[in-house]
């Protein structure tokens, strides 16, 4: 389980295809600190620690958190978001957040709005989880969304998170992973099957 508040950014220092996987290594300040068959999310997805290396740390993403993410998009170079798993005993400063992305989603716009940045996303109406200024994961950030509408919602980004982030990097049409609030996705499923 994680919070959605980031620790870092690492650096994608390799990114390879191994048959159906990917394997990534990522050079971070917390990668010192990391054991092997460790959780840690890597843009809100949920990866375990393979194998360590000097300020670095190996992840393997299988086919089918390839096709439900951005993680197939990485490439050497790229940023990615890092959170290691929350600790029981602290205080939970984003949201619940599992680290099982349910979709890509796609930037539609970014526009500077004196001194934060509003970011708007596109998603499957089908997914309709959203709340007004209820709580969404987007590259594993714990975020408040607004002016939801059946396909689209706009997040605010303050400047702290958006130098500490790879939200920096986000541009209109760049695919992202989104992660629903957990609650609300039992709350969407038992409304279904009330209707039933």
């Amino acid at each position: 389980m994680f919070t959605g508040i980031i620790e870092e950014t690492g650096k994608v220092l390799s990114a390879v295809k191994d048959k159906s996987n990917l394997i990534l290594t990522i050079k971070s300040h917390i990668s010192e600190e990391l054991k092997i068959d460790q959780s840690v999310s890597h843009n809100g997805v949920c990866l375990t620690v393979t194998e360590l290396h000097p300020g670095a740390h190996t992840v393997v993403a299988i086919d089918e958190t390839l096709k439900k993410s951005n993680i197939g998009n990485i490439k050497d170079g790229d940023l990615v978001n890092l959170e290691r798993c929350m600790q029981m005993n602290g205080r939970l400063d984003g949201h619940i957040v599992q680290g099982h992305v349910d979709a890509k989603s796609k930037c539609m716009g970014v526009e500077e709005s004196d001194g934060s940045w509003l970011f708007t996303f596109s998603y499957n109406s089908h997914d309709n989880v959203l709340v007004e200024k209820g709580s969404v994961c987007i590259n594993g950030v714990s975020l408040t969304c607004f002016e939801v509408t059946d396909d689209s919602f706009k997040v605010a980004i303050i400047p702290y998170t958006f130098e500490h982030t790879n939200f920096k990097k986000i541009k209109k049409n760049d695919e992202v992973n989104i992660e629903f609030d957990i609650i609300g996705k039992y709350v969407h499923k038992l409304v279904g099957l009330n209707k039933k």
